[in-house]
């Protein structure tokens, strides 16, 4: 494209005959601005990474590393045009690698905008990551180490706050792990106070639920079927003025504290709701492939639909659900941001 003239992109995990890769370097090769932040330490990916970085910098690409003692985990791509109205910056952010052996078996979400505070955030961030400032100020984006880890627990203890108040109050989150001590402390202190706290935890979850006088009102599920689970996803009821917040970052030490993750919410209502009922409903609902943990730690499978009852497989759904949507929807043109759902 003639009229873009600059690109940034993370780079967790490359893979061999890697699309991206290869496009990043003809972008290079056609004169534009490109830097690619490539991850070294992605475990069990060390050696590929190696190569392709070698790859990008012999193609003319600026290869970046990160900040000393922080792994790069978000995953974020710039894009800066030249539009007839001026310059633009298209973004896009995923809780998924951009890595095409991945993308083909695990579940993710993205998020596509050209909304001028996402595309400022970006530019901080990429700014941050090839040192050359501090970051910030930032609109949208919630970025580990920096702030996660406090405004996941304010979220949490303003629907504690909610619920003592006798306001609704309710919170969903999907992820891979859920670890870290603080953020468990604060989930049994909202379900104490009410808060109802459905929990979509894939692997570790060091959560307990159903305990009582701690966790009644915590529910964990989880969903192992042909694809892996991968996609973080956080809903917040707040008092009927939901927020929804698509993340990089699992609930876990190690991403709160050692790794430079993103969150970003999801504001568009059209949007919201395909999460919402579209994505988060469904995986609640799935009668097939869902596991319930118990207060002991053991997982026993959801009890199966009764004569009459609808049988819900999530991920035969989302199949299904995609299918629709690239038949029957094309791109919006005008709306400034959408999601996708692999």
């Amino acid at each position: 494209d003639p009229l873009v003239l600059a690109i940034k992109m993370t780079l967790y995990r490359t893979a061999d005959s890697n699309p991206i890769i290869t496009a990043l370097a003809r972008a290079a090769e056609n004169g534009k601005e490109v830097t690619a932040l490539v991850e070294l330490q992605a475990r069990l990916d060390e050696e590929n990474n190696i190569d392709k970085a070698r790859m990008l910098q012999k193609a003319g690409v600026h290869v970046v590393y990160g900040i000393v003692g922080l792994k790069t985990h978000c995953k974020a791509a710039l894009v800066v045009r030249r539009e007839h109205d001026g310059i633009r910056r298209y973004l896009h952010l995923s809780t998924g690698n951009y890595n095409h052996t991945t993308a083909r078996f695990y579940t993710d979400l993205s998020f596509f905008t050209c909304k001028p505070e996402f595309g400022e955030d970006a530019s901080s961030l990429f700014n941050m990551l090839t040192g050359h400032s501090q970051g910030g100020p930032w609109n949208k984006l919630i970025p580990a180490p920096i702030f996660l880890a406090d405004r996941l627990t304010a979220f949490i203890r303003r629907e504690r706050d909610h619920a003592l108040a006798g306001r609704p109050a309710r919170i969903i989150a999907k992820m891979n792990s859920l670890v870290d001590p603080g953020i468990i402390a604060e989930l049994y202190d909202a379900s104490q106070a009410g808060v109802r706290i459905d929990l979509i935890v894939r692997g570790i979850c060091c959560l307990r639920p159903g305990v009582p006088g701690v966790s009644e009102n915590i529910r964990v599920i989880s969903i192992v079927d042909k694809y892996l689970e991968h996609s973080r996803i956080t809903y917040f009821q707040n008092d009927d003025e939901p927020q929804v917040f698509l993340a990089s970052a699992d609930w876990m030490p190690r991403n709160f504290r050692r790794r430079v993750e993103l969150m970003f919410p999801i504001e568009d209502p059209e949007l919201r709701h395909r999460i919402v009922d579209g994505i988060l409903g469904v995986v609640l609902s799935d009668n097939v492939k869902a596991r319930v943990l118990q207060p002991d730690g053991t997982y026993r499978r959801v009890a199966p639909p009764r004569s009459g009852e609808p049988v819900i497989r999530s991920q035969i759904e989302f199949q299904n659900m995609a299918r629709e949507f690239s038949e029957t929807r094309p791109i919006a043109q005008t709306s400034g941001s959408g999601v996708s759902v692999s």
